[in-house]
C-alpha cells in the first residue's frame, strides 16, 4: 500500500465546542503575509465608532491560504448561481442608507 492509499483511508473527525459554533460576526478582514506564512485578522467596525476589534486571527502557510482562496472561490460561485451576483459595493459601504 503507497502513501495515497493509507491517506484515503483515514477519517477525519472535526469536533466544535459551543464558543466557536456560535460563530463571530465580521465585516472587516485585514491580511498580511510573509515568506512563511498568512495572517488574517477577522474584524468587526461598528458604524460609527473610531475603534474596531479583531474578533479572530488565523495564521496559516501559504498553501493553506490559496486552498482558503478556492474554497470561498467555489462557495461565491455557487452562492452567485442560486441567489445572483454579489454586489462588492453596498449601499452602507457607499455612506448611503
Amino acid at each position: 500500500m503507497d502513501d495515497t492509499e493509507k491517506n484515503q483511508d483515514v477519517k477525519l473527525e472535526i469536533q466544535m465546542n459551543d464558543d466557536v459554533a456560535s460563530g463571530q460576526y465580521i465585516n472587516m478582514v485585514v491580511v498580511n503575509h510573509n515568506n512563511s506564512e498568512f495572517v488574517i485578522d477577522c474584524i468587526y467596525v461598528q458604524p460609527q465608532a473610531p475603534k474596531a476589534r479583531v474578533q479572530s486571527r488565523l495564521i496559516t502557510s501559504p498553501r493553506h491560504a490559496k486552498r482558503l482562496l478556492q474554497a470561498l472561490q467555489l462557495n461565491i460561485d455557487s452562492f452567485e448561481k442560486k441567489h445572483g451576483v454579489i454586489d462588492p459595493i453596498e449601499l452602507s459601504d457607499k455612506g448611503l442608507h
